[in-house]
């Protein structure tokens, strides 16, 4: 059974009366905890969606892109966003639930952080309100002031990132201790390496842009200090 046939099967208890957040609690004490973690980002993205004052086309498209969902599937998902998308209210509830499911500091929240930074620039403009919530979802996740400045500056594009943030390095750090955080961050967000961690499948799509750009900071430090 996929995971959104279970989804479905899950959301069959709101008819009984129970809330999406129920539902949530009642999953991960199963061994479907793909199922939970599915519908706690579908919810929070949903939110932030909301965040603004209105759900724009071009941020349910945004989402779309961060999870693919399978065309004969997107009814179930869209029960899940559209229960969610009524107010803002209770983000931080569905924050938390995500972070209690990982280590902290865990790669995949920093890979969600990015998937939610997409869904919020879908239509061109960084809201305050967006910013807000964003800002208290990363803390929530426990990531640092510096891991959001980059994020900000990677997807928003006011500032260029810098490559140091990127990585959480220092700049008066040796090259050879740079190396080995950078190499450490790569494996890290490695497919195989998410997986054996128990990351559900549906996170991992989420690591390709935090490798490019881990790769791509690397790069230019290297070059920065060959000059």
């Amino acid at each position: 059974m996929s995971i959104w046939k279970r989804i479905a099967e899950a959301l069959k208890a709101l008819r009984k009366g129970e809330s999406l957040s129920a539902v949530f609690d009642h999953l991960r004490q199963r061994p479907e905890r793909s199922v939970a973690f599915t519908i706690a980002v579908i919810a929070l993205g949903a939110k932030l969606a909301k965040a603004d004052g209105l759900v724009k086309r071009g941020e349910v498209a945004a989402f779309r892109r961060v999870f693919t969902i399978p065309p004969d599937e997107e009814a179930n998902a869209a029960r899940v966003f559209n229960l969610a998308r009524q107010d803002v209210a209770g983000y931080d509830l569905y924050a938390r639930k995500i972070a209690a499911m990982f280590p902290p500091r865990d790669p995949v929240l920093m890979d969600l952080m990015e998937g939610l930074f997409e869904v919020a620039m879908a239509d061109g403009v960084f809201h305050p309100a967006e910013e807000s919530f964003l800002h208290h979802v990363a803390q929530i996740f426990g990531l640092t002031e510096r891991c959001f400045r980059c994020l900000r500056a990677r997807f928003v594009g006011d500032v260029a990132p810098d490559p140091y943030d990127v990585l959480e390095v220092s700049p008066d750090m040796a090259l050879d201790q740079i190396r080995r955080v950078y190499r450490q961050a790569v494996r890290d967000t490695h497919p195989d390496r998410m997986a054996a961690r128990g990351v559900p499948p549906e996170a991992i799509r989420l690591a390709e842009h935090r490798l490019r750009d881990v790769n791509r900071a690397w790069e230019e430090i290297q070059t920065s200090r060959a000059a």
